[in-house]
């Protein structure tokens, strides 16, 4: 119940925490459903195209004109766009939210054009920037593949700022499985004129994520449009609130121009190593972005306008930052954790049953696995670094972010050069894996990030954090359940990739959560509470 004192003072109280449960739980279905839809697609996509150069040459193609949806788009609009338009609906100005939502849409169309425009232009200058390592056939496809897919990027953007209105006003199913649809396309593309060859197909493919990109803008914009009211025409500079979304949206762009030149560099590291390494990087990506997305995103965007409404004197919003905070953390732990411990034990197996058919062989199975091991050593910081970073742009500091995430980019690219570059011939190592030491750069270089973060907002708010005792229960649970769940896969090394990675993820999550509820973990309890009630009602 809120406090009447805080109503008579016109003062919203701050949502509990077990409401941002609820809209977590909301975030979290719909990144599951879209996860799922692309964890499809990137088998289809494996099926067909394996290790190839055509695979890194798409890899390659996407990520560029990516660039522009992870700049202007989900990531710097929510830090810059939500915590002022949340604010002002908190308060009852309707008009003026209004008004925000309205220059925002504008300013980023004209935006938007702009630099899809230059894309298509300078597209052979930005391959030979970001893989100076491709020659011949495989940079012209890769420069035709830019091409196609600016546009497409360009309309990611603008779902970004549907995805903005629908936060704000707790539609966050939608939002978050929208991409579904562009998923789909993809997948029924590869499916339809898989038989056609390789070189073919890119192309093919990339027509295709421009068409479902529109679709994914298209089914969200209806519901967008109808929350934010009336659109109006015009920019409306003259308001201090859209000034305030515009100096935000610059440290928030830099921040995610920061994170995307390390992917960037990356990509280009992988380029000078053997065929294959760019293709195994985006998978390894794809199964290291599940458990960020659905336990540290999903959290992280249902708390960003919640903790953005806090209002009151200072002590008392530091104490309600605090509890949301603490409250989040052991949430999020309670799933990465196992994640991550996951990845490094059992990583072949859950890379075979997604990945393991057609050109995708039993040698790319065990590749993948060690550059998947690499990014498992930072998950758990990455994923809580994604919740701090949401707590500083409640706060509309957008400028912290960005120096602990150039600090991270900076020594993960000096790490991940020298590992990925040097360390194999040292060790006499085929060079191919020197992009597993590029991940674990990453990882290291995560731990850094999120200590700096972590530290920063301890000053504002006071002691943020998990408890020792907490963790390493977790970390206990999750080692002995990986090793049971280990000693079973090596039993069942026999059967197909897909009923072994049932059988052996399935005891490993049951022994994990068991041990962990027997540890005391009471969200783990939690949990097999809720799954009892469910098993009574069925």
């Amino acid at each position: 119940m809120s406090d009447p004192a805080e109503e008579a003072q016109g003062v919203a109280p701050p949502a509990s925490p077990s409401g941002g449960g609820r809209h977590a739980i909301l975030v979290g279905a719909g990144i599951l459903l879209s996860r799922l839809f692309g964890l499809v697609r990137d088998r289809v996509f494996a099926h067909y195209f394996g290790n190839s150069w055509v695979a890194d040459a798409y890899r390659a193609a996407f990520r560029i004109p990516n660039l522009l949806q992870n700049l202007f788009g989900e990531g710097s609009l929510s830090a810059s766009f939500i915590p002022v338009y949340a604010r002002l609906r908190s308060e009852g100005k309707a008009e003026e939210a209004q008004h925000v939502a309205s220059g925002v849409l504008a300013s980023l169309g004209l935006l938007v054009a702009l630099v899809v425009a230059l894309g298509v232009t300078f597209a052979p200058a930005l391959v030979a920037a970001i893989a100076p390592g491709f020659t011949g056939e495989k940079r012209e496809l890769t420069i035709r593949l830019v091409r196609i897919l600016f546009p497409g990027a360009g309309l990611l953007v603008l779902s970004a700022w549907c995805l903005g209105i629908l936060n704000s006003h707790r539609r966050f199913f939608l939002s978050y499985a929208a991409p579904v649809v562009w998923n789909a396309v993809l997948i029924a593309a590869m499916i339809t004129f898989g038989g056609r060859g390789q070189e073919t197909l890119a192309p093919i493919l990339a027509w295709a994520s421009v068409a479902g990109s529109a679709l994914q803008f298209l089914i969200q914009a209806p519901l967008a449009v109808r929350l934010a009211g009336r659109l109006r025409a015009g920019f409306f500079f003259a308001l201090e609130s859209v000034r305030t979304v515009l100096r935000n949206f610059l440290p928030a762009c830099l921040g995610r121009g920061v994170v995307q030149i390390s992917a960037f560099v990356d990509e280009l590291i992988a380029s000078l190593l053997p065929h294959g390494a760019m293709a195994a990087l985006g998978y390894a990506q794809t199964l290291y972005l599940l458990p960020v997305s659905l336990f540290g995103m999903s959290v992280s965007a249902a708390e960003l306008p919640a903790m953005s409404e806090v209002q009151g004197d200072p002590e008392k919003q530091a104490a309600a930052l605090r509890e949301r905070i603490g409250h989040s953390l052991r949430r999020i732990a309670l799933l990465v954790v196992p994640s991550a411990i996951g990845f490094l034990a059992l990583g072949d197996v859950v890379v075979g049953a997604i990945y393991q058919t057609g050109e995708f062989t039993r040698a790319d199975v065990m590749y993948v696995w060690a550059v998947l091991a690499g990014y498992a050593a930072g998950l758990l910081a990455a994923t809580l670094g994604r919740l701090y970073a949401s707590a500083f742009y409640a706060l509309r500091d957008t400028r912290t972010p960005l120096l602990t995430a150039t600090c991270r980019v900076l020594l993960g690219a000096g790490l991940g050069a020298m590992a990925a570059l040097l360390v194999p011939r040292w060790l006499g190592l085929d060079l191919r894996f020197g992009v597993a030491g590029l991940t674990a750069a990453a990882g290291l270089a995560a731990w850094v990030e999120l200590a700096m973060l972590r530290r920063f907002l301890n000053r504002r708010v006071g002691r943020t954090g998990l408890p020792m005792g907490f963790v390493l229960r977790l970390l206990f649970s999750g080692l002995v359940a990986a090793g049971v769940a280990f000693g079973l896969a090596r039993l069942l090394s026999s059967l197909h990739p897909i009923p072994q990675a049932c059988a052996v993820l399935s005891l490993f999550g049951v022994a994990y959560f068991g041990l962990a509820a027997l540890l005391g973990i009471e969200e783990a309890r939690g949990l097999w509470k809720r799954l009892r009630r469910v098993a009574r009602r069925a």
